[in-house]
C-alpha cells in the first residue's frame, strides 16, 4: 500500500497536497507516450505520487516502469506545475491539490507493456492528434511542455 493510500485511511476523501512526477517522452516521429488510466478511463502521461524517501526523479523512473514497462535513460526536469488548475477530484471522490515535477525522458528502452493495475493500454499519439478523452491534468502538462520547448526537434 502506497503512502497516499495510507493517508486516505485516516483522512478519507478530504483534499491532500500530492507531490508527484510526470514523464513526457516524444519519439522520433513526434508522438507522445501515453497510458490509458484505470482510475478515470482517460489517456494520460506516465506518472504518479512521490513515496517517502524517493527523489522526484526516482518517482518519475518508477512510475514510467510500473505503468509502461519502459525504463528511462536521461531525464530532464522541464518544470514544476501547481496551483488552482491542478486541483483534481477522482471518480471515487478523493480530492488532491497536485504539485507535479514534469520530466522529459530523452530515451526510453524496453517493451511497452501496460501494468493492468494503473494502465490498461500504452500508446503513442502525435501531439497534433491527441485523444479526446485526455486526462485534464495531463492536458495541462502537455500544454506546458509545448510552451516551454525551444523551436526545433522535439526531445
Amino acid at each position: 500500500m502506497g503512502y497516499i493510500q495510507q493517508l486516505r485511511r485516516h483522512v478519507g476523501s478530504q483534499p491532500l497536497i500530492m507531490v508527484g512526477a510526470g514523464v513526457i517522452n516524444i519519439d522520433e516521429d513526434g508522438r507522445v507516450l501515453m497510458i490509458l488510466r484505470t482510475d478515470n478511463g482517460c489517456w494520460g502521461l506516465p506518472g504518479g505520487a512521490l513515496e517517502p524517501g524517493e527523489t522526484l526523479e526516482d518517482t518519475a523512473r518508477r512510475e514510467l516502469t510500473e505503468e509502461t514497462g519502459l525504463s528511462a535513460g536521461g531525464l530532464e526536469l522541464l518544470t514544476v506545475l501547481s496551483g488552482p488548475d491542478f486541483f483534481y477530484r477522482y471518480p471515487n471522490g478523493d480530492e488532491v491539490h497536485n504539485v507535479i515535477a514534469l520530466f522529459v525522458a530523452d530515451e526510453v528502452t524496453g517493451v511497452e507493456q501496460p501494468c493492468g493495475i494503473e494502465a490498461t493500454e500504452v500508446c503513442r499519439f502525435h501531439l497534433s492528434a491527441l485523444p479526446d478523452n485526455l486526462d485534464p491534468i495531463d492536458s495541462l502538462s502537455i500544454n506546458a511542455y509545448l510552451e516551454l520547448q525551444p523551436p526545433g526537434p522535439a526531445h
